[in-house]
């Protein structure tokens, strides 16, 4: 059978993903196997693949493709995030180039033009994952906003607000002008900005003294409505009870008294502005202080703002602070640095606002959620993150659940009449009118009489549901699939969304399932550029992803991202780690040719033959043993490098030469046919990282039928090996190692024979080292009394007389030399280990380690004195 040279990574690439998807290798039903699940996390309809995605899915990939083969019912359900914020302002976008404004048109043809948006360009997240080899169940692809997943966010609003738990109330928000939605605390960045420290001069009523206030935002003095002092600051004791006049807005407001001032920091005098900040909120609702709001939604001052009534906020800062300066109502303007709020989706700075709004009271059911992450029901890895999820948790605010948006769900709310208590709740508009009837006793309302709340639900409101709603669980609690599939197996994501969504699902689940939606939880790393900089498109410092698996293949990629993604740190993206991953593929195809143009004889294998495939298979059932004990503990990238050494230096560099016919021999076919079975193995090993290359060759060594597909064979389990046997085999890879390394430091050919003589009474591997290393005689518990090159290997010292062809003279020289370093090299460590306060100090493995360099240094010494001698 004729291979080509060289692998076509996008040839097989495609050739296998097609194959697998027409023989529904992906997908799941119910049945009597273990069910083992993930659910995706998933990504914004309006994504494309970036190296978060690839890092993030492959693992996911790793974990179900090995799921598969270990005799599980592997489903992977994926899917897609409405991304309400993302979605609706690139729609926005798209109807302005159109010459459109959403304040024009009504929300059912906004909808409509968002539904066009989505279907056209939502899902090429999902076909790219296919490109890199993902194993989802692609007949199970899952949107958030479809109307099935829609009715159970739905019919969980419901069952929540009859349970209490929902409220609507006045609260102040985060609001993003840009996006022009109110956000979360946890959809907040913020950002340290250069800025001015404004010391602005408010009038004392009734007199020329004025007060010194510092602001960082003077535009907001329209909605000034007190000055606050400490009781404690003596300096102005004076001004308790007085008034003051705002500076051009000529509004007399109160001095007030709060502990809340800090007597230290900018005059000790702060300006209340309730419904611009979240702590004069506060002091305001305290003190019984008017509300005045002089920004409208779009970051522009209104009519509070006097002359400066439809300017930007930022606009009227630089002229509000000339105006004053002309006033003479500014006493000084200091450079200053400052932490601003920040919208996560669209940048724009946040402004507090004071509005009514839908919260989620979070108390009652985040302190379950804690207790099965605190006892490890639901496990973490790392488990570092248990800390930072528990610190969150124990100080948690109600979750703000509604956004001034129409893409999204709109919440179940519906009005009869304009008091604050005049709604009802319910999933459809026909309940809603029988509630509102019988909440009214007015049986004449109809329909047409109620108007639903114009707010959608906060994105994670749907999101929150994913391990559930996926299944349906929420519309049919008792369905086939939900009661096999859940609780979902293994969640693989981004520390950056542990409040989001990992907390938020834990508590839905609870609430719902009365069960944790999933048993693990992976934290991947951050992928970061060699300057530590998060890789992202606005920096232009990520690659795409598409272009480097056209580039190194998917396989290669594969390789490379989990080469570098030690558990739960940050990877440093490394692009000649791709280039290891092409070279790995390149290898293996190299072996396996090799292999194949091998002639099979029938002939009993020999000595060295046997060796080494008994070695090797120990060595395979403890690589085995330990890849699971690394998958256990979530150490993909730990079980990768496993694989990689076993297959690349046991199987490749050692086994494959030992059994390695001589030039015009062939092989035994019993070894042949060994050597594939093992080489078999090594493929459903590797097939979970690269399953495109391993199914190519898989498929290669002989006809498979349909149900003997690599990706549903099953691997080996691991079986007892004997620590002995590979012991013995390493210590001969070091002799032959040691025996190669003599002939090239000394210029001497491979192809010369060697003797070599050795105070051991017998090495366990002695053809495959007269094999490997080339050495006619092996002379056993002797010495020779001619010049030779002498090494350790560990305690057996091996001896090779020098070949007839050496330079002794130079050979003596170059032994002197090395004698004279080795011992200066002693003098320092026996200075180390005589120093009392070293050893009473230092920590017992580092003296340790100490001892030993003096016992390696006083052997060799003693071995190249000898040798001196001899020359």
């Amino acid at each position: 059978m004729q291979i080509s040279e060289k692998y076509n990574p996008q040839e097989a690439e495609q050739k296998w993903y097609k194959y697998w998807l027409e023989n529904k290798f992906f997908h799941s039903e119910p049945n009597e196997k273990p069910p083992y699940t993930i659910v995706i996390p998933p990504p914004n309809v309006t994504g494309i693949l970036h190296m978060g995605h690839m890092l993030n899915n492959t693992i996911q990939d790793v974990l179900v493709r090995r799921a598969r083969m270990q005799g599980f019912n592997a489903c992977w359900v994926p899917g897609t995030d409405h991304a309400s914020i993302a979605t609706e302002a690139k729609v926005v976008a798209k109807l302005k180039s159109e010459g459109i404004n959403k304040s024009d048109i009504t929300r059912e043809e906004f909808l409509k033009h968002a539904w066009e948006w989505t279907d056209k360009y939502g899902g090429t997240i999902l076909e790219q994952l296919k490109k890199l080899g993902c194993s989802c169940d692609w007949e199970r692809t899952r949107f958030t906003m479809e109307p099935k997943l829609s009715q159970q966010v739905i019919k969980s609003f419901v069952d929540l607000y009859n349970k209490g738990l929902i409220y609507r109330g006045y609260r102040m928000v985060n609001w993003d002008p840009e996006a022009k939605t109110n956000i979360s605390d946890e959809e907040v960045i913020f950002k340290e900005q250069n800025g001015k420290l404004y010391f602005l001069k408010y009038k004392i009523e009734g007199s020329e003294e004025f007060l010194s206030v510092a602001t960082t935002r003077p535009e907001t003095i329209f909605g000034d409505t007190a000055i606050c002092i400490n009781p404690s600051d003596e300096r102005y004791a004076h001004l308790k009870g007085k008034k003051v006049i705002v500076p051009i807005v000529e509004r007399v407001i109160p001095i007030i008294e709060d502990e809340y001032v800090d007597i230290e920091f900018g005059t000790g005098a702060l300006k209340i502005t309730p419904a611009h900040d979240i702590n004069d909120y506060e002091i305001g609702q305290k003190h019984h202080l008017p509300m005045i709001d002089s920004l409208d939604d779009d970051g522009n001052l209104n009519e509070h703002g006097l002359h400066y009534a439809g300017k930007n906020r930022f606009d009227v800062r630089k002229q509000i602070a000339k105006e004053l300066e002309e006033k003479d109502l500014l006493l000084r303007a200091e450079d200053y640095v400052n932490k601003v709020g920040t919208s996560e989706r669209t940048g724009a700075v946040i402004e507090p606002k004071v509005s009514v709004q839908w919260f989620l009271k979070m108390s009652e059911i985040a302190k379950p959620a804690l207790d099965v992450v605190m006892d490890d029901e639901v496990k973490f890895y790392p488990e570092k993150f248990k800390n930072t999820y528990k610190h969150w948790m124990e100080n948690i605010r109600d979750w703000n659940i509604s956004r001034q948006l129409w893409w999204g769900q709109q919440i179940p709310a519906y009005y009869y009449g304009d008091g604050e208590n005049d709604f009802v709740v319910a999933e459809n508009i026909d309940d809603a009118v029988k509630l509102a009837q019988e909440k009214t006793s007015n049986f004449q309302l109809q329909a047409s009489d109620l108007k639903q709340d114009e707010d959608a639900l906060d994105t994670w409101f749907s999101s929150w549901l994913w391990p559930m709603s996926v299944f349906d669980g929420l519309l049919d609690p008792e369905n086939k699939d939900i009661n096999y599939y859940y609780p979902t197996s293994d969640l693989v994501t981004g520390p950056d969304i542990i409040f989001f969504w990992v907390a938020r699902m834990i508590m839905a689940g609870l609430e719902y399932r009365k069960e944790v939606p999933f048993k693990n939880v992976y934290f991947t790393g951050i992928v970061r550029d060699k300057q530590r900089r998060k890789m992202s498109k606005s920096l232009g410092n990520s690659p795409d992803p598409l272009e480097l698996m056209d580039k190194y293949g998917a396989d290669g990629v594969r390789v490379g991202i989990l080469l570098s993604s030690a558990a739960g740190n940050d990877l440093l993206f490394d692009e000649d780690l791709m280039l290891q991953g092409r070279n790995f593929m390149s290898k293996i195809w190299s072996a396996f040719r090799l292999i194949n143009m091998w002639n099979h004889e029938d002939k009993p294998a020999n000595s060295t033959e046997i060796q080494a495939i008994e070695w090797f298979e120990h060595k395979l059932n403890k690589t085995i043993t330990e890849i699971n004990d690394q998958f256990e503990k979530f150490r993909i990238s730990d079980a990768l490098h496993l694989i990689y050494k076993l297959i690349w230096d046991d199987f490749c560099s050692w086994y494959l030469e030992a059994i390695k016919p001589n030039y015009g021999e062939g092989i035994s076919k019993e070894v042949y046919y060994k050597t594939v079975a093992l080489f078999e193995e090594l493929m459903k090993l590797l097939h979970p990282f690269m399953p495109f290359l391993t199914e190519e060759l898989w498929q290669t060594i002989s006809e498979r039928n349909i149900e003997d597909a690599l990706i549903i064979a099953q691997q080996k389990k691991a079986e007892a090996f004997n620590e002995d046997i590979i012991k013995n085999f390493e210590t001969a890879s070091e002799i032959i190692s040691g025996v190669r390394n003599y002939r090239q430091t000394k210029g001497i050919s491979p192809r010369e024979n060697a003797e070599i003589y050795t105070n051991a009474s017998e090495f366990a591997n002695e053809s495959v080292i007269k094999k490997l290393a080339n050495v006619s005689e092996i002379h056993f518990g002797t010495k020779t009394d001619k010049p030779s090159f002498t090494f350790l290997v560990g305690s057996t010292e091996i001896s090779i007389p020098l070949s007839e062809n050496l330079d002794l003279g130079e050979e003596k020289a170059k032994t002197e030399e090395e004698l004279k370093y080795l011992k200066g090299f002693l003098i320092s460590v026996d200075k180390k280990l005589s120093n009392e306060k070293f050893v009473a100090n230092a920590k017992p493995e580092v003296v340790e380690v100490e001892r030993k360099k003096q016992k390696d240094a006083l052997d060799k010494i003693a071995i190249l004195e000898e040798k001196l001698k001899t020359l």
